[in-house]
């Protein structure tokens, strides 16, 4: 059985994280006090006032009684003083509140609820997101966390393989913890066997759309992606390696080689093989070295030597690619 804090409070601006431990707290109290046992505060309903009611409510359910509350980051100092601060102070042995707080600039949970959770001898916790920079060490923790050894070259690759975003990593390192098994040293190699970027086959897509001519669907991917958190320094080698690879079929092609003496000798599946010879047929040589040429222009505005932002300069170029 659960050894159960009076009161949690769970905030940060790792709105990801904030979601998986409340989606777990959920859980676990319905499995040992059933659904009738957990109570839930949300949207319009969540206001200090009508939380503290129901704190200082009395209880006829049987076991352990639950209360959930989301939406603290919008609650004032002075509401959580004059309602939850005394329910708080009086709670029922039985039962254990949890405040979820997903911080945003200026919006983020009270003082005096953090004063109140901890003087009711619960728990405050921060899920806060991880710098760039810090992430591969970051990584290195939750690897040990999860049971096996990642070393730093790894981590490097780890995060330049997924991207910045801290679930998408954790994602990646469960799994290679279940592949692997407890105790095992995973290196730069296991990584790049089993940490596909799922950001590098959406890149076909983008590319496929710029080799066809297609600057709305290519737009489509490139804003797919960045708003999944790619880095746009990130995408611009894999969308030029991907160009290269087409490039490179379409020259051998241009020279009088078959399309079967091309699949023969290139690397990689058959079929994605046979894809790039198919788009390599329907366009042309010098449409593929410009753009190339574009996206290297792209990479050196994305280094800040342009004056457009990132993602202007990006529409632009997909637009020329495109063309």
């Amino acid at each position: 059985m659960a050894q159960w804090k009076p009161a949690y409070l769970v905030h940060g601006d790792d709105h990801g994280r904030i979601g998986e431990r409340r989606a777990n707290l959920r859980a676990r109290a319905e499995a040992e006090s059933g659904v009738g046992g957990l109570e839930v505060f949300e949207g319009d309903a969540s206001t200090p006032e009508a939380v503290g009611l129901a704190l200082s409510a009395m209880t006829f359910a049987m076991g352990r009684r639950f209360i959930v509350v989301d939406g603290t980051e919008r609650w004032k100092d002075a509401d959580v003083t004059a309602h939850v601060t005394p329910a708080l102070a009086h709670l029922g042995e039985d039962t254990t509140v949890a405040f979820f707080a997903r911080e945003d600039g200026r919006a983020k949970a009270p003082a005096a609820l953090h004063k109140a959770v901890k003087a009711a001898g619960g728990d405050v916790v921060e899920q806060g997101t991880v710098k760039g920079r810090e992430l591969p060490r970051w990584a290195i923790g939750e690897a040990k966390r999860l049971g096996i050894e990642l070393d730093s070259g790894a981590a490097q690759t780890l995060v330049g393989q997924v991207g910045e975003r801290q679930q998408r990593l954790l994602r990646e390192l469960e799994k290679l913890a279940l592949e692997h098994g407890p105790g095992a040293r995973i290196g730069v190699e296991e990584v790049e066997d089993a940490a596909a970027s799922s950001a590098e086959r959406q890149v076909w897509g983008l590319v496929d759309a710029i080799v066809a001519r297609d600057h709305a669907g290519a737009v489509r991917a490139f804003l797919d992606l960045r708003e999944q958190g790619e880095a746009l320094p990130r995408l611009v080698p894999l969308i030029a390696r991907r160009l290269r690879d087409t490039l490179a079929i379409a020259e051998r092609l241009e020279a009088g080689e078959s399309p079967a003496q091309v699949k023969e000798s290139a690397k990689g599946p058959s079929w994605v093989v046979g894809q790039r010879i198919k788009e390599a047929r329907a366009t042309d040589v010098d449409g593929l070295r410009r753009a190339l040429e574009t996206l290297a222009q792209l990479e050196l505005d994305t280094r800040g030597m342009g004056d457009l932002t990132e993602d202007t300069a990006a529409l632009l170029a997909l637009e020329r690619m495109a063309a």
